[in-house]
Parts: C-alpha cells; sequence; structure tokens
C-alpha cells in the first residue's frame, strides 16, 4: 500500500548542531581511543591560551589525569586567564557554534565546537554532568562561581543542575569532566607529546600536567613576552566567491554597492570601484540588498581580471625566530638549533599567510624509539600543534620532496633531528573539520620548501664543520700516539736526552686548529633542562567535590 505524501514527511525533523555532532562526532575529531582524548586536550588548552592572551596574562595552565577504569578517566582542567561571566558559562561549554571567533582573523580555532564537544563527547560516553569553576572580574569585584551542568542536545543549551557561589583572590578558570572510551597514550599522537609540542610554539605558555601514573610534569615557560594579539583583517578581492558578496549585500546596512565593496573587501578604492563599473556596467550606486547573483558573478569575474595589491598582513602576528629557537632548546636542549620567519605570502590569489620554520639536531632533538632517536616532525598552524593526519599534509609533502643528503643527513628518517614548521593565517586551508592537516596548496608547499631549505643550509654548514673537527682530531690521535714514540726512540739511538716536543707536538697535530672548530661548534649558552617530573603523591584524593574544591591549583 503506497503512503500518501505528507506521511512521508511527517517524520522530517530539524536537527540542531548538537544533535548533528553527536551522530557524527567524528567530525570534530573524536575518531579512535587515543586521538579522542588528544582532541580533548587541544580544545582545552586552546581555549585558557586565547583567553589569557586577549586579557594580556601569561598563561599558567594546570592539568591532572586521573584514570577510573579502563579507558575510563577524569580530567581536570585549571587556567589564570580572565575567567568567564557567569552569563556565559553554558554558552561557552554547553553550546555548538557559539564564540568569538568567526571573523576574518588569525585564530587558533574558529568554530565554535572546542569546549562545547568536549561536554558532547563526555556526556556520550559517561553520562555524567561537568563542574565549571569560574573566577572573574565583574567590575571592580571578583567573583567565584561553581556550577554543574550537562548539555540539552535537542536544544543545544546547557542546563544547570547546581550552582554555588564562593569567594576568591584571583580569576581564572577550570573544569572537571569524565570521559569513557579514551586512552593515555605517551606515544607521538598521545595528549603528553601534544602538551610538549605546545610549549615549544607557544614558549610563553607555563603548563604543569600529572599524568595518570601520578607523574608531575613542568614545562617552564622559556620567555615572558606575551604575543601580540592579531588584528581582523578585510577579505580580498582575489579570495571572495559570488556567494560572499551576495552574503555581503544582504547583511549590510550600506546604501551604496560601491561604498559596500570598499568598506567590506581590501584593496578596494574609488579607481578600482570605476574600473569594475566600466568593465561589467553594474550601477556602483544601486542599493547591496538589489545586487542579483548574476551581478555579484560579474564582479567576482573582474576581480579575478584585475590588479589588486598584496592583501594586507598587518593582521597576522608570527611567533617570530627568537621566540621558536627559545621553545625548541628549552625543550629539546639540541647541539645546533635555527629558525626563520619568511615574508607574508597569498594563496589563492587573495589569502595571506605566512610560514616559520625550525631544525633542532642532536640533545633530545627527534623521537626516541627503542635507544635510537629517529627525525620528527612538527606541525603547526596558528600556534596549534597537529598530531594526527600527517601523511595528506601539505607539510609533510613539503618536508619530504627536499633532498637531506645535500645538507648533510644522510638518512633523514634515522637522524636526531626535530624540524618545525608552522603556517599564520587567518584561513588555514584544512582538509577537514578535525583540522589536524593543512591542504597542499601550491605557494603553501612552495614557502615550507623555502624556509626549510634556507635553515637546513645552516645545520649542513653545522654537521660540516663538526665532521671536520672530528676527522682532524682522529688524525691528531694518530700523531699524538705515535710522534712521542718516534722522538723517544730517535733520542735512544742518538743516545741523547729526549728533547721537549710539545709545541712541535701543537703543530703537527693542528690542536690550535682543532680548538677553533670546537669553540665556533659552541652553540650559546641553554638553561637547564625545564621539563621537571615529580613522584607521585602518597595520597591522591578520591572525591571528586572534595578534590575539586580544595585544591588551589583549580
Amino acid at each position: 500500500m503506497e503512503r500518501d505524501t505528507s506521511e512521508l514527511f511527517e517524520e522530517f525533523k530539524e536537527l540542531t548542531a548538537s544533535e548533528f555532532f553527536r551522530r557524527n562526532k567524528q567530525m570534530l575529531g573524536f575518531s579512535g581511543k587515543i586521538r579522542s582524548l588528544t582532541i580533548v586536550f587541544h580544545e582545552l588548552i586552546t581555549n585558557s591560551l586565547d583567553a589569557c592572551e586577549e586579557a594580556g596574562i601569561l598563561p599558567d595552565i594546570t592539568i591532572e589525569l586521573k584514570r577510573l577504569g579502563k579507558d575510563h578517566y577524569l580530567l581536570k582542567h585549571a587556567d589564570n586567564g580572565p575567567g568567564i561571566p557567569e552569563n556565559y558559562i553554558t554558552k561557552v561549554y554547553c553550546q555548538m557554534f557559539a564564540g568569538s571567533k568567526f571573523r576574518n582573523i588569525q585564530s587558533r580555532g574558529q568554530q565554535g565546537l572546542g569546549c562545547s564537544g568536549c561536554v558532547l563527547l563526555s556526556q556520550m560516553t559517561t553520562g555524567q554532568p561537568v563542574k565549571i569553576r569560574s573566577r572573574y572580574k565583574d567590575g571592580d569585584q571578583l567573583k567565584g562561581v561553581e556550577m554543574t551542568v550537562k548539555l540539552d542536545v535537542k536544544k543545544n543549551t546547557g542546563i544547570i543542575l547546581d550552582r554555588k557561589e564562593f569567594e576568591t583572590d584571583r580569576t581564572g578558570s577550570g573544569i572537571e569532566i569524565e570521559f569513557k572510551d579514551v586512552s593515555y597514550s605517551m606515544s607521538e599522537q598521545g595528549a603528553y607529546e601534544y602538551i610538549r609540542r605546545t610549549v615549544i610554539g607557544n614558549p610563553h605558555a607555563r603548563i604543569v600536567f600529572k599524568d595518570p601514573t601520578g607523574r608531575k610534569y613542568t614545562f617552564e615557560r622559556a620567555t615572558d613576552q606575551i604575543p601580540p594579539l592579531p588584528k581582523e583583517v578585510l577579505p580580498h578581492p582575489k579570495g571572495v566567491t559570488a556567494d560572499d558578496i551576495i552574503y555581503l549585500c544582504k547583511g549590510t546596512n550600506k546604501k551604496r554597492f560601491k561604498n559596500l565593496l570598499m568598506d567590506s573587501l581590501s584593496r578596494v578604492s574609488a579607481a578600482k570601484i570605476k574600473e569594475i563599473e566600466e568593465a561589467t556596467g553594474i550601477d556602483m550606486n544601486k542599493r547591496p540588498k538589489s545586487i542579483t547573483w548574476k551581478e555579484a558573478e560579474l564582479v567576482v569575474q573582474q576581480f579575478d581580471q584585475m590588479k589588486f595589491m598584496a592583501p594586507p598582513t598587518n593582521g597576522l602576528k608570527p611567533i617570530g625566530d627568537e621566540q621558536i629557537e627559545k621553545g625548541i632548546n628549552e625543550i629539546l636542549l639540541p647541539e645546533f638549533s635555527t629558525a626563520i620567519t619568511r615574508k607574508p605570502q597569498a594563496y589563492r590569489g587573495g589569502v595571506s599567510f605566512i610560514v616559520e620554520a625550525g631544525i633542532a639536531y642532536g640533545g633530545k632533538s627527534g623521537r626516541l624509539i627503542g635507544n635510537q632517536r629517529k627525525a620528527e616532525i612538527m606541525r603547526f598552524a596558528n600556534r596549534v600543534p597537529l598530531t594526527f593526519d600527517q601523511g595528506s599534509c601539505a607539510i609533510t609533502e613539503a618536508l619530504k620532496s627536499i633532498d637531506w643528503r645535500r645538507y648533510g643527513v644522510r638518512d633523514l628518517d634515522n637522524a636526531p633531528i626535530s624540524v618545525f614548521v608552522n603556517i599564520i593565517s587567518t584561513n588555514v586551508p584544512y582538509l577537514s573539520t578535525g583540522k589536524q592537516s593543512v591542504a597542499p596548496e601550491t605557494e603553501i608547499v612552495r614557502e615550507i620548501r623555502q624556509a626549510t631549505m634556507k635553515i637546513a643550509r645552516k645545520l649542513e654548514k653545522y654537521i660540516r664543520t663538526k665532521r671536520a673537527a672530528k676527522n682532524e682530531e682522529m688524525r691528531a690521535k694518530v700523531f699524538e700516539d705515535l710522534v712521542p714514540v718516534v722522538i723517544k726512540q730517535s733520542a735512544l739511538l742518538a743516545e741523547k736526552d729526549v728533547p721537549e716536543y710539545d709545541k712541535v707536538m701543537d703543530e703537527v697535530t693542528h690542536k690550535a686548529k682543532i680548538m677553533d672548530m670546537k669553540n665556533r661548534l659552541k652553540q650559546p649558552e641553554i638553561e637547564p633542562m625545564q621539563v621537571k617530573t615529580e613522584e607521585p603523591a602518597m595520597r591522591v584524593k578520591t572525591e571528586i567535590d572534595e578534590d575539586f574544591s580544595d585544591d588551589e591549583e583549580y
């Protein structure tokens, strides 16, 4: 029996963002036990760094991970940021697509899914609510509030189950959240490695982490310099589509189309408006809301044929080669390190980006596998470590295409080398919503190659000098072993006293030259390793409420 058409649509439903991601959690990066936990660390750390920097505070983050059972963990995360006003707590933690990052600005995250995605995963795997503590300023008064909340998936909002106020003398926020079906690992994709790389790319941050075994790691900051805040930049004409034009027209209060284009896009001057008008025949004085799709297409086609100044780059704020070196030296203690920040470039004709690269050799560089250190590639986008989907990433493609033998590295995979690459942009072209892999845009791949090859030349010079010094030292040792014997035997045959031969020995063995080489190989003084570990505490608290409220770190 055939069903009536109206009956077919009775089951038609509208999904909220929360319901959609509940069914498609892999789109948030939650696919696999190790990856899911690392993505949680990523989202919470990213939010803390952003909040602290926007408030002009040096980030101080404390994380504790407790194992409650097999693949079952309790995570406590706290920072010293500005805190979250009470009215915004449920929006931050329990509402998808809510936030302040929906602008054309360099940002660690741009989707408004981070913290709420973590709460959703917790709720899906444990059914438990989360506990949030916020210390914030309300005028001249410091306020503290603790909430127990759940996410209403059908309404994409938060439900407050419990609330209480407390006194505080500082600002900051913290969350206590449970997860099942996740796994902690010390592997390259694990949470510990994510923290380690975060500190290298954000040398102004201090992170204290207590792992499930009770071991405490303290990653000290390498610099007290807070990064300057990036500025919002207008889209470039070469990077917009007809749909973008229509979207701008519908949302504007401008009365003239030309004013909209000049105010909403960069590098569009009155002269360019006149050129567009003459080429397309569109009246630039007409109201934006009356612009048709065909007219928008004509404008975009004309953009493609015109010449514009390069997109503005003053809104991009790279880490800087000096700060990258500090981060590398702080954690890796290498024999040799160097870094470079390239000049801004553009991909797709109108999206500006900057590539930064660093290289570390020797010391704790590379990944320790068994008893051997092997090369590691540290991929970053806007200071955020990309720990997954390495094979499909533009950074990996660019580095693998370099002939490392030209730079004194016979086998990159088995060399004690760490290569750091960071891409800065208002619109990093990720390959998926998980934001773990950068699209291989031609301009981006080329810039990564150029940056890496330039610092690799410095590494090659260091390796060559080091090998020369080693060869000279081996040659000298041969003479040091043989010459004294020859002199003594010659004196014995001549029946004379053994002469002083130290000066002659120095000349023969080129000792002065060797010392000069060694001096040139010496690196600037590096402070002692700042990753501290402490033995497990004798007593571990088990009651969630007591542990959370009594621990000053949270």
